[in-house]
């Protein structure tokens, strides 16, 4: 399937900027002013954009950061503070968004900065790779205003960092600074403020131009290795495996091994 991801980057009004550079689509939070925080604006335009990516078999790598100070300070609370009742479609529409990001083959990268906070750190823990500037600051947050979380935080944050660390990172919510979260394992890599944007760009391209199919079967069998036993998982590997086998991409890798040459991978 191939559709076009409609270019959204020049319409500054929008809470959700999509544009394409090449076969990398770049998905970035835009309510600058309030540190990206999530109304309901903000989570329909995000389910949407997500949605549509799907939708796309030539993006082949996905990133997602936050305009101006941060990349999301999590959910605008004066908005569910005048009308408490916005937070159910808030919920589901940012919920839906994550689980079509979570469907895509593409890997998804987070590039924060500034505050990741709430459903911020939801966002950025649901994605594949996330690099982080230094200076940024990862807070749970949900038990300062008397809420559990969401946007999947705590499916995240078990599975990184196992039960008992999870609890107090959650329980606490005390603030953790981007080399700390690096040791955690929270982010893969952390990079001078300035150098964000350049790095972020570099691991797109890198990601992009790799096996998409090779890539999907991956993703999928990271994420869901923790609820199968060790011959269900083989099984999986076995049919990911065959399923690769039948891909130009497989054929261009092994004869580029053969050829001693780097693979040239279209994605297919």
């Amino acid at each position: 399937m191939h559709a076009i991801v409609e270019d959204t980057a020049n319409d500054p009004s929008r809470a959700v900027l999509l544009r394409r550079e090449g076969a990398v689509a770049h998905l970035r939070f835009n309510r600058p002013a309030l540190l990206n925080a999530i109304d309901p604006t903000l989570a329909l335009q995000f389910r949407r954009a997500c949605e549509q990516l799907t939708g796309d078999d030539s993006v082949r790598a996905v990133v997602l950061s936050g305009e101006g100070r941060a990349f999301m300070a999590g959910g605008d609370l004066a908005a569910m503070h005048a009308d408490v009742g916005v937070v159910p479609d808030i919920i589901a529409n940012m919920h839906a968004g994550l689980l079509w990001l979570a469907a895509l083959s593409a890997p998804v990268i987070a590039s924060v900065h500034g505050q990741v906070a709430g459903g911020g750190f939801g966002v950025a823990l649901a994605c594949d790779l996330c690099i982080a500037a230094a200076g940024t600051r990862f807070t749970m947050a949900y038990p300062l205003i008397g809420t559990n979380s969401d946007c999947g935080t705590s499916w995240g944050l078990e599975r990184m960092l196992g039960v008992r660390r999870a609890m107090e990172v959650a329980l606490l919510s005390e603030p953790i600074e981007a080399s700390d979260a690096l040791r955690l394992g929270l982010v893969n890599r952390v990079v001078p403020a300035d150098e964000l944007a350049a790095a972020t760009r570099e691991l797109a391209a890198r990601l992009a131009g790799g096996p998409t199919v090779a890539y999907g079967n991956l993703k999928r069998l990271l994420r869901e290795a923790g609820g199968r036993s060790l011959a269900q998982q083989l099984d999986a590997e076995a049919e990911g495996f065959l399923r690769c086998t039948a891909t130009a991409d497989f054929a261009e890798g092994v004869s580029a091994f053969l050829q001693k040459r780097p693979p040239r991978f279209n994605g297919r």
